[in-house]
């Protein structure tokens, strides 16, 4: 049996009228001090002004992962209400008027829309991202080399980006998208350990395109700050429980591929091609694609994939057993992207207007 890991999670959030389900934006000093009252040291500011994070405490377990989550976005729903405000938490907006946001006060902030411009403005998103900590010794990019072909697969499991400016966009996580526009926030790069992830690091540096505090922000990262694994490839989920799924998968993955070392094919260039063309399928298709299975071979569905994973994994804890359980019913009943377009439609043919359609899906984006 793996030994069990500790894990962290950061979710993001848009501040919204509960009115007018609209994105404000820049939120009255009331509003900002709710969310810093109900968070305490939990509260941290996003990218934009009307965007904030939770930042958890590290967990043991899911048990405790759920009663944090449950106590804060309870406490922040309440606290917002009293200013005529919610959380939406899905990871795009269907309608905000992204131009009229304003980034936030912090110079580090300040600096990244300076530098990245549109891309910037843009990236009116929220994710979810899961820190796993890994012992002392463990490479982890070879740790990340053996878990990164089951990326996609967590993807699809938390898509809920698929409307962007009141459109269809045709992805069910538009989200990575735009996130494709920015340097270093895609797949990370082919680097076989940690020795080579220094090098990449300091050439980033000595020519100036990477400063030395500087961040990557690809879809699984080794972070700077703590001794983890960080997962960022997933679409923010307004279902805690869909959140906590991944969660339990991403750390149940990083706990078995520390103690199972050996993966051939973890690095090699073939699967390099395979993730990729999954990774394009599940921001593309979600649920519904057919996806290249394991070590490349015959297609699979969504299904016969996560199948595949817990093939590979002992499923050898009740958080895990749970997690394998609630993932099966994401797959066959539809994620969040798959409720929106829903919720969508059935407005539409209920004679509403566009309008009054996204507003609907606004709300089904609220934070449960």
């Amino acid at each position: 049996m793996a030994r069990p890991c500790t894990f962290g999670i950061e979710e993001e959030y848009l501040l919204v009228n509960l009115d007018s389900g609209r994105v404000p934006a820049t939120p009255s000093p009331a509003v900002v001090g709710r969310c810093r009252e109900a968070l305490g040291q939990h509260f941290a500011q996003e990218m934009f002004r009307s965007q904030i994070e939770v930042a958890s405490p590290v967990f043991a377990n899911l048990f405790e992962a759920r009663e944090f989550f449950q106590h804060s976005r309870q406490r922040l729903g309440t606290a917002l209400a009293e200013e005529g405000m919610g959380l939406y938490g899905a990871a795009s907006h269907p309608n905000a008027a992204w131009l009229r946001q304003q980034p936030a006060t912090p110079a580090h902030y300040r600096q990244l829309f300076a530098d990245y411009r549109h891309v910037a403005r843009r990236s009116l998103l929220n994710g979810l991202h899961v820190h796993v900590g890994v012992p002392p010794g463990c490479d982890r990019m070879q740790l990340i080399n053996r878990v990164l072909g089951w990326l996609p697969l967590l993807l699809v499991l938390s898509t809920s980006s698929p409307l962007w400016a009141g459109q269809c966009t045709g992805y069910m996580s538009y989200r990575r998208v735009i996130c494709g526009e920015w340097p270093h926030m895609g797949l990370p790069e082919p680097l076989p350990d940690w020795a080579a992830y220094e090098r990449y690091r300091a050439l980033l540096q000595r020519t100036g395109s990477l400063a030395a505090d500087g961040d990557f922000w690809w879809a699984i990262r080794p972070s700077r700050r703590f001794p983890t694994v960080e997962l960022r490839i997933c679409d923010g989920c307004p279902r805690l429980e869909d959140a906590l799924c991944i969660a339990a998968l991403f750390r149940h993955l990083i706990e078995h591929s520390i103690v199972y070392r050996h993966d051939p094919a973890a690095c090699n260039r073939e699967q390099r091609w395979i993730t990729q063309e999954n990774y394009w399928r599940a921001m593309r298709h979600g649920r519904h694609g057919e996806f290249i299975g394991l070590h490349g071979q015959q297609p699979v569905t969504a299904e016969g994939w996560l199948a595949q994973l817990q093939e590979q994994l002992p499923v050898d804890t009740a958080d895990a057993e749970r997690a394998f359980h609630h993932a099966r019913h994401l797959l066959r009943d539809g994620t969040h992207a798959d409720q929106q377009l829903q919720c969508l439609a059935e407005a539409r043919a209920a004679g509403l207007g566009r309008a009054q359609a996204l507003r609907a899906v606004v709300a089904a984006g609220a934070c449960n």
